[in-house]
Formats: structure tokens, C-alpha cells, sequence
């Protein structure tokens, strides 16, 4: 039996694909949204993400061309696009093209229903406006009960920092953070507030170097039980650091 032609031609068609197209292509076939907020993990094959690397940069380098930045001659450029790809990439987006982290669940074996308070955990995004940086802290507070899985407490850290290394709006990623540790966890209540520099104020724009945007969401208890909102609240640490 022959091989059918169009079987042969077919690897040789998507090595002339960008890969961020074979990307984009399996997101829209799955009717999966690609926010610059979203994780794409599932998407990305093995290799891929090294190749997605090299397009990146190959873009970079158009756009410093376009800012008509010498790179060829100039010692400090030279290798700016390879190095924001790879910070793109590998670094401050790295929640968009990685899986979640491994995140080992315990019975609460000892029912402990007392409110849980971790923080603050330094967080580090970046505004999906102007890919400006979003630095700041994160409170959570947890009401388990006797079917609430315990995680380790660094494990809040890291779930955070997943959640964050994505281009972000602060209001959605708080959201983001509070529906990924109620489906790990399952508490009764889950309370968590952040507080964070943009950068798009201070470096560009109005230029206000001391402005914050708090903001937090409420979940469970912490809903209904305005008592139970005051203690956590009272608990967290003034911000002067006292």
C-alpha cells in the first residue's frame, strides 16, 4: 500500500508553523480562553516551550529594530531580546506556561476549625496593561473544618506566585488565587487580601511613587460572619511592619 502524500507533506507544513500559531490553533479548536491572565500548559508540547523561546526573541528583536535601537553595535543591547524572552518566558509569565505546582494534600486528622492566618507573602506580577510591575503582599486567612485538606504553608507561597507570574489586573488575580486555594483545600471560609505597588503609576503616567491598591475577597464565614471578618482583619500586621 502507498503512503498517502498528504501524510508525508504534513511535518513539513507544521515545521513551517510558528509555534505560537500551533498554540493558538489548539486553544481555539478546545474553545479554551487565552487571557493574558489564563494558563495554557495544557496546550504546549514537549520542546515547544524552547521553541515559543526562540520566537519570542526573534519578535523582541523586530521590536528593538523598531524603537531603531543599534543592537548589532550597541554592547549593551546585543542580547536584550534574548534576555526579555527568556524573562518573559521563564520568569515573570512563567504561571502561563507551567502547570500548577505539586501541591501534596493532608486529612485535617486533628479537626482543627481555628482561623489560620499566612503572611504576608511577597508577590511579584506584572500590569496586563503596560507589562509594568505589580510588587506587593498577600494575607490569607482559612477556616477549615474536619474535611478541609491542610497544605504546607509553602505552599500558599507557591500557589501565589503561579497565580501571579501572569500579566494581571490585581482584582482578578486575588479572585484567581481565592477559587485555586478553595478547590485545593476546601475550608469553610477563606479570606485574603493584597496590597501592591503598579508601576504604571509610579514609573509613567500621574508618577506617584506612594500610592497601594488593597483589595480583598471573602469567601464562606467570612461572608456571613462580620466578627469573624474584624479578627482577621486585626490580625494582620500594620503595614509600617509593626
Amino acid at each position: 500500500m502507498k503512503a498517502d502524500p498528504t501524510q508525508q507533506l504534513q511535518p513539513a507544513a507544521d515545521e513551517g508553523t510558528p509555534v505560537s500559531v500551533r498554540i493558538r490553533e489548539r486553544l481555539l479548536a478546545a474553545r479554551k480562553r487565552f487571557h493574558s491572565n489564563d494558563n495554557i500548559a495544557e496546550f504546549i508540547e514537549p520542546g515547544e516551550l524552547e521553541a515559543l523561546l526562540e520566537e519570542v526573541e526573534s519578535r523582541m528583536q523586530g521590536v528593538l529594530d523598531s524603537l531603531v535601537i543599534d543592537t548589532a553595535s550597541d554592547h549593551n543591547t546585543g542580547d536584550t531580546a534574548r534576555r526579555v524572552a527568556k524573562m518573559y518566558l521563564n520568569e515573570v509569565f512563567r504561571g502561563r506556561y507551567t502547570r500548577p505546582p505539586s501541591i501534596t494534600e493532608f486529612p485535617n486528622a486533628e479537626h482543627l476549625n481555628e482561623l489560620m492566618i499566612v503572611g504576608p507573602i511577597t508577590v511579584r506580577s506584572a500590569c496586563s496593561h503596560h507589562f509594568c510591575p505589580v510588587i506587593g503582599k498577600v494575607w490569607i486567612g482559612v477556616m477549615p473544618n474536619e474535611h478541609t485538606n491542610v497544605i504546607g504553608l509553602s505552599k500558599y507561597a507557591r500557589l501565589a506566585e503561579w497565580v501571579m507570574g501572569r500579566p494581571q489586573i490585581q482584582e482578578e488575580a486575588v479572585v484567581q488565587l481565592a477559587d485555586l486555594i478553595m478547590d485545593k483545600t476546601q475550608p469553610d471560609g477563606l479570606a485574603i487580601v493584597m496590597e501592591a505597588s503598579h508601576y504604571c503609576m509610579a514609573w509613567r503616567g500621574v508618577k506617584d511613587m506612594d500610592s497601594k491598591m488593597i483589595n480583598s475577597v471573602m469567601r464562606g464565614v467570612f461572608l456571613k460572619d462580620a466578627a469573624l471578618r474584624r479578627e482577621f482583619l486585626a490580625l494582620i500586621p500594620k503595614r509600617n511592619g509593626n
